[in-house]
């Protein structure tokens, strides 16, 4: 006889076993479950962490991600780092959104509130426009009109993530009378994928005139 026999057809493997080897069969097979269930549970568990692992570091590069903007003439280290700007990017913004809104007369007015008006924010154009063109409409009867706003020395500019708190002085000419006025002007402000978005423009405390 052979030392191995062959299994025949339909023939139970469990048949003149005794009643310990089937269960040790089950506990066995149960076992070997178990391990493959929890190793697959590991490697789930490890990818779902890489993914996570993953996903912080691109939004951390992201967010440190530096934009270098440097308009044709300028000086100095203007750039964006994620949402953050620099000092310099905020000066040069501030003087320039000052220059564009507070220094105009009839002739250059609509050309520089165009330019201003490239500046705002999507949700804020259509006040920021119509607060504009009432400008527009009173240069439209005052045409010997014109304004010349100068940042002043003897405070500081101080500004926030959202806010650039100005202190100004304005001087207003009209029909060869000129008048002084010293107020602040704040200026709202977003930065959005390293792009500067104007929100508001609003002048406050313009009561005292100097002479």
């Amino acid at each position: 006889m052979g030392l191995f026999t062959r299994k025949r057809k339909g023939e139970d493997l469990l048949l003149g076993k005794p009643a310990s080897f089937g269960i040790h069969r089950y506990l066995q097979g149960s076992a070997n479950l178990f391990e493959e269930n929890r190793l697959l549970k590991v490697a789930i568990t490890g990818m779902f962490g890489v993914t996570a692992v993953l996903g912080a570091v691109i939004y951390t590069t992201n967010q440190n991600a530096r934009t270098i903007i440097v308009p044709f003439g300028s000086t100095g280290d203007l750039h964006v780092s994620g949402n953050k700007p620099s000092e310099a990017y905020i000066v040069a913004m501030t003087r320039n959104i000052v220059a564009l809104s507070g220094t105009w007369s009839a002739y250059s007015a609509d050309r520089q509130f165009q330019e201003l008006l490239g500046l705002v924010h999507p949700s804020a154009y259509g006040a920021m426009r119509d607060s504009l063109s009432a400008i527009l409409d009173e240069l439209a009867n005052n045409p010997t009109l014109s304004i010349a706003t100068y940042i002043r020395n003897d405070q500081p500019v101080r500004w926030t993530a959202h806010e650039i708190v100005v202190p100004v002085e304005k001087v207003r000419v009209i029909g060869g009378v000129i008048r002084k006025f010293r107020g602040i002007l704040r200026i709202g402000y977003a930065i959005d994928n390293g792009r500067f978005w104007l929100t508001r423009l609003s002048e406050e405390q313009f009561d005292a005139e100097t002479r």
